[in-house]
């Protein structure tokens, strides 16, 4: 009689197990428990659950008992395992090689840096489970090898879902795994990881596509996330130290506060909104003591720094990372046991993610510290910690049927189909979850595009709906390539130090075409440098003592606040307001939102100091119901708690009026 299985790790082929008990796992974590059986029963999942909680293995040690049973002995690619980043393929690339050295499963990467020789070899020899991202695999899916590896997939894995869904970038990648399902005539097991998010059910549909079901395993927040909301004041000492700093009293105070918090810490992770804010912090704290532990961390960096960096705050060599979005994803930078987010987060959903990365050790509590800016930016973070810590976040909004990731794809059929019917391209696609209301109107706009460009994209008969590749396709080849990438590009500048000739990181167009002269200072990777010459896209650069340098900024900064974060602000300005008008001090109601909000009376009272001043002064208070119109000198000041997108548009049609 066979013995029934004592936790999910003993439902995995032996030689599986045998290494679960090699790497020391004693028993699965919640979402390895919940998600290992489901996969093993060839269902579709998506699996929500924070960071740290084992959710690479959960996907991939299933598959792996799966294709060990299956047809490993068949040449192809059985797995695709899709990361939105590059440092994530070569992260997730050693994180996966112990497993499948041991079991002589062929495990590759392929992604925009690979060399041709690695490529060649992929090609002559292709691995069991490739290693790529959505950009290489529109890059793969047109080329006539790869291709042929891909008709024996069975398992695609898609990390960190939710960083995709909400953009193009995902839009195009549902499309591609629709072609995969065309091209091989059948269907594979989607495995979707995410971080917390809202509408999970959404994503779920998005990772599948239309008509095919799929199961949300869901692991709550709740291995326990404590925050803490503070708001410097400046101090004695800060006004000293802010004239060291070549700052503000305001800005020393803050700065202060974290090293204290790094000291007190083995290992922190500061996380900023921006680049520009990484380089303005990581350069003060290297004026103030040029061997202070901490280092830099943000995408603009050249590779070699990056990983320099991660190394060096895993083996213990750094305390402390000033970093940005570019370390929110699961790359590998050893237990984290406190983050630091400088000024508000701005969303509810990027809070979760990023305290997610303390406490990296199962059943720790994530630790988590937001020092905040001013008092409308202590409002701000009060509300995100309060939603967060609630688990109300933000809902993912999917882009509907965009028509430039669209037509790239039927470029990409059309690099493999000479013919295509107006029918067969709309059957394939509307299967997509971002273009399940896709009409043939739609498909007909977006050929008449391709037919009337020029160089012609293809020639199109509108009587008998179909579409015809053109006689020459160099135009259709260098649109289709050159187009892989949804992420809107900027043109770029390499950095070079001069007496290395090493890469030090990238600089954009606009920041060059106001500072790039010989002569000029400026900041990065946490340091000085001062242009010596330019040419072509290099920018030679040599080190300078002068702490004092521009500081560059780079495309695609801005985090929106969202309505619903912007809403809660008003409601805690409104809440003050009418405590006061019930006679309550402003104390007492500063101590019933603390009972709410992770900070204590003071920094509450301090950032509720105009309301409780408008309060007092009989003049209403703005609230998420009450838009206040302010006359300041030459200025009209509008207050409206609708979030970034709303008051941008309130905005342009205010302009358009006037």
């Amino acid at each position: 009689m066979k013995e029934s299985p004592k936790n999910a790790f003993d439902l995995l082929v032996k030689p599986v197990r045998r290494l679960v008990e090699q790497r020391g796992f004693s028993k699965p974590t919640e979402p390895q428990e919940k998600t290992i059986s489901k996969i093993l029963e060839g269902k579709n999942v998506l699996l929500i659950s924070p960071t740290a909680t084992g959710k690479t293995e959960a996907a991939f040690l299933p598959v792996l008992s799966m294709l060990l049973q299956g047809q490993q002995g068949t040449p192809g690619i059985k797995v695709l395992y899709i990361t939105p980043l590059r440092a994530l393929n070569r992260d997730m690339l050693e994180r996966l090689e112990w497993w499948c050295n041991t079991l002589d499963v062929k495990l590759a990467v392929r992604h925009g840096d690979t060399e041709t020789k690695e490529r060649t070899r992929q090609a002559r020899s292709p691995p069991d489970i490739l290693i790529t991202t959505p950009e290489t695999l529109q890059a793969i899916l047109s080329g006539w090898i790869m291709r042929q590896h891909l008709q024996q997939v069975r398992w695609v894995i898609i990390d960190e879902v939710h960083e995709m869904a909400d953009s193009k970038r995902g839009s195009q990648l549902s499309l591609a795994l629709e072609r995969l399902r065309s091209m091989i005539d059948r269907d594979f097991q989607m495995i979707g990881l995410s971080a917390t998010i809202g509408s999970p059910e959404k994503v779920a549909q998005f990772l599948v596509g239309k008509g095919r079901s799929v199961e949300i395993v869901r692991v709550p927040v709740a291995r326990m996330m404590r925050l803490k909301i503070v708001f410097p004041k400046p101090e004695a000492e800060d006004f000293k130290l802010s004239s060291r700093l070549y700052t503000h009293p305001e800005v020393a105070a803050r700065l202060r506060i974290i090293r204290d918090y790094i000291s007190k810490h083995k290992s922190v992770l500061l996380f900023t909104n921006t680049r520009a804010i990484s380089e303005v912090l990581a350069s003060r704290f290297k004026v103030w003591d040029i061997d202070f532990p901490v280092s830099i961390h943000h995408g603009s960096l050249a590779k070699p720094s990056r990983i320099a960096a991660e190394r060096g705050l895993k083996n213990g060599e750094l305390k402390g990372l000033v970093c940005t979005s570019s370390l929110e994803l699961g790359i590998d930078v050893g237990r984290i046991d406190l983050v630091i987010q400088y000024m508000s987060p701005r969303q509810v959903t990027r809070l979760i993610q990023r305290v997610g990365r303390s406490g990296h050790r199962i059943g720790r509590i994530a630790e988590g510290i937001v020092v905040a800016m001013d008092s409308d930016d202590t409002l701000e973070a009060l509300a995100i910690a309060g939603k967060a810590l609630k688990e109300d976040l933000e809902p993912v909004e999917i882009p509907p049927k965009p028509y430039d990731a669209l037509s790239h794809q039927i470029a990409g059929l059309l690099l493999k189909n000479r013919r295509l019917e107006f029918d067969e391209i709309l059957a394939m696609f509307r299967n997509a979850y971002p273009y399940t209301e896709l009409t043939l109107e739609d498909v007909e706009k977006i050929l008449s595009y391709m037919h009337q460009r020029f160089p012609r994209l293809a020639w199109v008969s509108f009587e008998d709906k179909v579409v015809l590749r053109p006689r020459r396709t160099k135009a259709l080849f260098e649109y289709y390539f050159d187009n892989l990438s949804m992420i809107p590009e900027e043109k770029q500048f390499f950095v070079v130090d001069e007496s290395s000739d090493s890469a030090i990181g990238v600089l954009d167009e606009a920041f060059m075409a106001e500072y790039g002269k010989p002569g000029t200072k400026f900041i990065i990777r946490g340091s000085p440098w001062q242009i010596l010459h330019v040419s072509e896209e290099k920018v030679h650069v040599k080190p300078v003592d002068d702490p004092t340098g521009a500081i560059p900024s780079w495309i695609g900064e801005e985090i929106p606040v969202p309505f619903e974060v912007a809403q809660e602000v008003g409601a805690i300005r409104g809440f003050v307001e009418k405590q006061m008008k019930n006679g309550l001090s402003p104390e007492e109601a500063a101590a019933k939102l603390s009972e709410h909000y992770p900070s204590d009376e003071d920094t509450i009272l301090r950032a509720l100091a105009e309301t409780i001043e408008h309060a007092k002064s009989g003049l209403p208070v703005p609230t998420e119901k009450r838009i206040i119109i302010e006359d300041w000198e030459e200025f009209v000041i509008i207050h409206a708690n609708f979030g970034s997108l709303t008051n941008r548009a309130l905005a342009q049609l205010i302009g358009q009026v006037l």
